[in-house]
């Protein structure tokens, strides 16, 4: 018997060799691909995470201006009560007392005790 090529056992084993191989290829090209499809998913959800931060942070900036605004507005005093309407009102009433006690509506004591009441009050 004539050996024509190689024999059935060598053309099975190069053939096993070929075809790891290629899975091996196939496996580490697949590995990569994912490896960097990963690596991209979390670069953006990493710029999306920062971008929500600043978001967040510029929110909260505003924030903390309106109640620095707020707290502000509410440190400064009051402002002073009209002093001259209350002076123009009591003046009318004083002269309403005077023109009643000259016009002997109320006499001396009543005028003095109307008038102590206005100015106390």
């Amino acid at each position: 018997m004539f050996r024509r090529g190689p024999g059935l056992v060598r053309v099975a084993a190069t053939t096993a060799v070929v075809a790891g191989t290629a899975g091996a290829v196939s496996h580490h090209q697949q590995q990569k691909y994912y490896n960097q499809a990963n690596a991209q998913a979390n670069a953006q959800a990493q710029q999306q995470q920062m971008a929500d931060m600043q978001a967040q942070q510029d929110a909260l900036a505003q924030q903390q201006q309106a109640l620095a605004q707020q707290q502000a507005m509410l440190a400064q005093p009051a402002p002073a009560p009209a002093a001259p309407a209350a002076s123009n009102d009591m003046m009318a009433q004083l002269n309403q007392l005077a023109q009643l006690h000259n016009a002997g509506v109320l006499n001396d004591a009543e005028f003095s005790a109307a008038k102590q009441k206005l100015l106390a009050g």
